[in-house]
């Protein structure tokens, strides 16, 4: 069951905000239509996020009625950019589309053979998250151990990716083993994205969990009743600094005071190695109602003033490692990191 694909001109995709109530697939022809998805959430986590902006770019390319490479160029360029507004904390967005417009940019083709390149590289994207994802997960799954307890926060399996996830994959894979495991999902607030979609997806794996309240994630660390937290990422600095999901920070400085290890789970495509510490990673701030009303209910008073931060930073001091699709890294973050960057490169 993929997230989200490109087939016979079409973008399919799992409307994410009728989850769990209902599995709605919705149909989107058109580049407009995945800026909306990505902007208004249809479509969510970092390399989903990613894919909708190649796929809005295939679709653009097959929509182009530019009759030379140069103007062909220049409109996916325009287009890349309107797409990458939509939501800029997720690097791998960014990462998708500039792939794409570098291939186009270096290739001396008529605007038929740039149409093809442009679906076809936007296709590889999606083949090689999945692929990668599966790496992924078996590196992950080899940090948890029979009998763990692992907090989970936000949302990291297949829905947040093409398929398989991140964190959650790593989880899955690790029950799919045959492991004894127990997840605590916590709801995730303000969108719920724990409650709504983690929650779902494990218990169509048979995952044994609990769904908690963010607010209680402290007495099962405390208690020892958590063993590890796992968690994805949106962007990561050179320096191992993650930015992800809006109270990822707090809980990796529960666990930390509590000795709990914590690994945040992520492709070298949401690292990004031109920021020196997460200081420099601009924060989506998203809209009132994600915080005042619950499913369109209101609940908080009206003219309350209102922040909502969509991410937080947590300092790579309280990270035990960070697991990608080329290994596992361990401290120090800042050379290892390099490391793995230019083996990925490689």
């Amino acid at each position: 069951m993929r997230t989200l694909e490109l087939r016979d001109g079409v973008v399919r995709m799992i409307d994410q905000r009728k989850l769990p109530q209902e599995l709605v697939y919705v149909e989107i022809r058109d580049y407009q239509t995945i800026a909306r998805s990505i902007k208004e959430m249809w479509v969510r986590g970092a390399p989903a996020i990613g894919a909708a902006g190649a796929f809005g770019l295939a679709l653009a390319a097959q929509a182009s009625q530019a009759t030379s490479a140069d103007a062909f160029i220049a409109e996916l360029t325009r287009v890349g950019g309107e797409l990458y507004e939509t939501r800029p904390t997720a690097v791998n967005l960014g990462w998708a589309i500039n792939r794409i417009l570098k291939k186009v940019h270096g290739a001396n083709l008529p605007v038929r053979e740039l149409r093809e390149l442009v679906i076809a590289e936007a296709q590889a994207i999606a083949e090689e998250d999945v692929a990668l994802n599966q790496r992924m997960a078996g590196f992950g799954a080899s940090l948890i151990n029979d009998g763990d307890t692992i907090l989970h926060h936000c949302n990291t399996g297949p829905l947040a990716t093409v398929d398989v996830g991140t964190a959650l994959g790593c989880i899955i894979e690790a029950h799919q083993q045959g492991k004894k495991i127990h997840v605590l999902v916590d709801e995730t607030r303000p969108r719920l994205q724990g409650a709504r979609l983690t929650a779902w997806e494990l218990m169509q794996y048979g995952v044994p969990m609990t769904l908690i309240a963010d607010n209680a994630a402290g007495h099962y660390l405390y208690r020892g009743i958590a063993t590890k937290v796992f968690y994805g990422a949106d962007r990561v600095a050179a320096n191992g600094d993650v930015a992800n999901k809006i109270g990822s920070y707090k809980l990796a400085v529960v666990a930390h005071e509590n000795n709990v290890p914590v690994y945040s789970v992520m492709p070298t495509s949401t690292i990004d190695m031109s920021l020196a510490s997460g200081s420099e990673i601009p924060i989506e701030e998203r809209g009132e109602e994600e915080v005042t009303t619950i499913e369109g209910v209101r609940f908080a008073p009206l003219g309350v003033m209102v922040g909502n931060p969509a991410f937080d930073v947590t300092p790579h001091k309280y990270l035990t490692a960070i697991v990608t699709e080329r290994g596992i890294v361990y401290p120090p973050f800042k050379e290892n990191l390099l490391r793995i960057m230019d083996s990925a490169e490689g």
